[in-house]
């Protein structure tokens, strides 16, 4: 009875200290917050130990234990349609409206799934439910992707399924097969997602194949570029919730299949030091001096290198390709891209991603919304469904929503 006594607060003190983390105070929910992170730590420890001890990848077992919790069902909707099928070969979840009311064309929305190119799946729950409501909301068709995931391919395949589904779906005979107007056909994705919507775009906008071109692109706190992990943002929420930076450093180097031993030295950006030629001529298009505003700067300087390891680039030549890496797109290929939504969160080590995305469109031509959210979080629209609800999700998705209704 007495080491009962001793022993459960002992054990409450521990359960308290790996739960809290300190949070901004402007934070949505914050208890809920790190209640949900400290279950995912614990789930992403524990894979990293089966890793470790090598009995499979950790992202394995990661996604599949992600895919044995993902038990709740969105509710069902006899106003949506949905069909598993393929688009050249990558398989797709087509969701259409149930009714047809007329006989005029429809709007579109091809969506891209995120977690970090991994994770995740367009047949998840929470992905289900996110095509159903903008089917519903929208009254279009919404095509979602299920391309393939690391650690079983890595990049450029996810780009490449991507890519193939996205042009399979612009396709004239296929536009009319759907009742498509394709004049009204947005790309879209969150996170690893909105990385591959940004560079599908970008292909897609080169490629003199595909006459139905994407009328808009809408990207949620999207992962943009491999160069810097040291902008305002990355530093600012180092050890946030869902995303800290060293995990997201790792989800890039497995996505290239690189060497792990790399990550240290990619946090410090020893990766784009001065003395590595490669970097040289990408730097101006990541000089966050000039694209972020003061308010996202706040007192944060660049972290610029001046010796590093050019090994990391030489090894990853990957770190600078444009269909990774949409950020470091050159004017000419940015000038060419559609009307622009880009949705950010304050503590998101992704934010700077967005803003800087937005500003180099800006400067090209582009017409760009910047959604900015203060009190969110990365990852937070599609946390909508019990026990992961949070206002947060509800209010960037119906945000999301309602800039695709009066633009697309």
């Amino acid at each position: 009875m007495r080491t009962a006594v001793v022993l459960l607060p002992a054990l409450a003190a521990l359960g308290a200290y790996y739960v809290y983390l300190p949070l901004p105070g402007t934070m949505s929910e914050p208890w809920k917050l790190m209640l949900m992170d400290a279950s995912f730590r614990a789930i992403q420890e524990t894979c990293n130990l089966v890793h470790y001890l090598r009995l499979s990848h950790h992202l394995t077992v990661l996604n599949y234990v992600i895919g044995v919790l993902d038990k709740l069902e969105s509710p069902s909707s006899e106003l949506v349609k949905i069909q598993d099928t393929q688009f050249d070969g990558v398989e797709v979840r087509v969701f259409e409206p149930s009714k047809k009311e007329d006989k005029a064309l429809r709007r579109s929305v091809v969506y891209i799934h995120g977690g970090g190119w991994a994770l995740a799946s367009a047949r998840a729950s929470s992905y289900n439910n996110l095509c159903k409501i903008m089917t519903e909301s929208l009254k279009a068709v919404i095509v979602s992707i299920e391309y393939r995931l690391v650690p079983k391919v890595h990049f450029p395949e996810p780009f490449n399924d991507a890519f193939r589904a996205a042009k399979h779906f612009l396709q004239p005979d296929v536009l009319a097969k759907y009742s498509v107007d394709p004049g009204r056909i947005a790309i879209s994705g969150d996170s690893a997602g909105g990385n591959l919507a940004a560079a599908v775009c970008q292909q897609l906008s080169r490629d003199t194949s595909v006459t139905n071109k994407p009328k808009l692109q809408a990207l949620i706190y999207p992962v943009l570029q491999a160069f810097d992990f040291n902008t305002p943002s990355y530093r600012q929420n180092m050890n946030m919730p869902v995303l800290p930076r060293f995990v997201m450093i790792k989800f890039w180097i497995d996505y290239f299949n690189g060497n792990p031993d790399f990550a240290h030295s990619m946090v410090i950006n020893n990766h784009t030091a001065l003395d590595v030629s490669q970097a040289v001529p990408y730097k101006g298009h990541l000089n966050w001096s000039s694209l972020l505003p003061s308010v996202f700067k706040k007192n944060y300087k660049p972290v610029i290198q001046t010796t590093g390891k050019a090994e990391i680039l030489r090894e990853i030549p990957e770190l600078l390709d444009i269909r990774a890496s949409p950020l470091l797109a050159e004017k000419e290929i940015l000038q060419l891209q559609p009307k622009t939504y880009i949705l950010t969160c304050e503590n998101d080590v992704l934010r700077d991603d967005g803003v800087m995305y937005a500003k180099r469109l800006e400067n090209a031509g582009v017409e760009v919304t910047l959604d900015h959210f203060e009190d969110c979080f990365h990852g937070c629209m599609i946390f909508t469904v019990w026990p992961t609800d949070f206002s947060a999700g509800l209010r960037t998705r119906e945000s999301y929503i309602k800039w695709l209704d009066q633009n697309l």
